[in-house]
């Protein structure tokens, strides 16, 4: 029978949580101090605590730390004053596992205590190095990347993942749901820059019948469908600030209310993001809400680009190959040794997503199993110092021009549209064509570059 401690100096809340956890079937353990409870921990086995914030003899966030540090296959839940998010935050970053508002809702309770008790089947230990099978490499940068994952999944903090486009995001945030307690429950995956906007409140919250033109039937939104489960928002700052207001009532609250619906519903999701923009940038240029970026960074995990890890290509590349030849039916196709050579000095621009697309360019163009450095068709690749001095030679020709009257024949708009689309063509020929890192190396969507090059008539 799992064990349970609780620390509160408020014995009107002792009992009160006491009670539903022996209804819940299961064993808890009460005291009123620190010291106590410090004492408690040593003399027996829990597999979860729970404690309030303000204690008579010191602080609940110290007491954290002192589990974290000492008890760590412990998860810890914070009990805080109503509308201390600020403590909360802290809490987790911590290393709390979730935390808890006065007055106490049974139900949330309930659910934290399940979702904290099942984490115990999936704590590593003794181990070197974390075990998440989807993420491949053995390189510095990566295993530190893991251990950070290892340690966040044990955890409800929401995280937000930042890393250069085609760098592996998703699949940071599915390592970290696979190896966490809702591993067993849904894994929605939202790209927020792909939705229209006008859509976007009935696609995160759904709808019901007739609440709209078009609304046939009742319809599931994105909260929904990952009850008791992770909800990833990738490109998270792509949301529209409309859309932002919502979000962060429907995190705060852990409600939702579908379009067309008078009824608020409860929601139980785990939030983790991820965008290739620097979001603190954004919130400091007004496109991100401040108080939305502190609800969803509580925890900020880098994903290292591919040139930082480069010693991980072989292992990938041989991964790529493997599923490439399953899915085409072709025979085993390998890399010869110069070829891996020179992938293994090539600079990924585009990061894995380029390796996967250069990969499966080559073992459809070649003519037998043993893939050759022409075949990988690769072009020198300017460095990252490179691009940035190239971007900012491009950047003084337009200041150089700004001086300038027109060109005769070129309206304003004329003018401006032929000095955008020298640069967007130039940047494209930097990045081998590549339209994601063209666009983080202009510091525009995917979406604006798509839709410029249309625009300008790119091919």
């Amino acid at each position: 029978m799992s064990n349970i401690l609780v620390v509160d100096d408020e014995p009107d809340i002792l009992e009160l949580l006491s009670i539903t956890i022996k209804r819940m079937g299961l064993s808890c353990v009460t005291t009123d101090t620190i010291a106590k409870a410090k004492s408690l921990l040593e003399e027996q086995d829990f597999q979860l605590c729970l404690t309030d914030m303000r204690l008579p003899d010191g602080s609940g966030l110290d007491f954290v730390s002192h589990i974290s540090q000492n008890f760590s296959r412990v998860p810890v839940v914070m009990i805080t004053a109503y509308g201390s998010m600020d403590v909360a935050i802290q809490a987790m970053k911590g290393g709390a596992f979730d935390f808890l508002s006065k007055p106490v809702d049974l139900e949330k309770l309930r659910s934290i205590i399940k979702n904290a008790l099942r984490l115990e089947d999936t704590i590593q230990t003794d181990r070197s190095e974390p075990i998440l099978p989807n993420i491949l490499g053995h390189s510095e940068a990566l295993i530190r990347l893991k251990t950070q994952m290892t340690k966040v999944a044990r955890s409800h903090a929401p995280v937000f993942i930042h890393g250069e486009s085609g760098s592996g995001k998703e699949l940071v945030a599915r390592g970290i749901h696979q190896a966490g307690p809702r591993a067993s429950e849904a894994f929605i995956a939202v790209n927020c820059g792909a939705i229209p906007s006008e859509l976007m409140e009935s696609e995160f919250f759904g709808h019901k019948k007739g609440a709209f033109t078009g609304a046939a039937n009742n319809k599931e939104g994105f909260f929904q469908a990952a009850h008791g489960g992770t909800l990833f928002l990738d490109e998270v700052a792509d949301l529209p600030l409309v859309m932002q207001v919502k979000l962060l009532r429907a995190i705060q609250e852990n409600t939702i209310r579908p379009v067309g619906s008078e009824k608020e519903i409860p929601v139980d999701v785990r939030i983790l993001s991820a965008s290739h923009k620097n979001l603190q940038q954004e919130v400091e240029d007004k496109n991100f809400r401040e108080d939305l970026f502190y609800r969803l960074d509580v925890i900020n995990l880098q994903v290292p680009p591919l040139r930082d890890r480069l010693s991980d290509v072989p292992i990938l590349s041989n991964h790529i190959l493997k599923n490439l030849s399953d899915s085409l039916g072709f025979g085993p196709v390998a890399l010869s040794q110069n070829a891996m050579t020179t992938l293994c000095s090539y600079h990924f621009p585009g990061n894995i997503r380029e390796l996967e697309n250069i990969l499966q360019r080559a073992i459809t163009l070649s003519d037998s199993d043993a893939i050759e450095a022409e075949d990988l068709n690769l072009k020198p690749s300017p460095k990252p110092d490179e691009l940035t001095t190239q971007s900012k030679t491009i950047e003084r020709e337009i200041k150089n021009k700004e001086g300038h009257s027109l060109p005769s024949g070129y309206t304003l708009e004329k003018y401006l549209e032929s000095i955008e689309k020298e640069i967007i063509s130039r940047t494209l020929e930097e990045c081998r064509w590549n339209k994601t890192a063209t666009a983080e190396q202009l510091g525009m969507s995917f979406r604006s570059i798509r839709y410029r090059l249309k625009k300008l008539g790119i091919d």
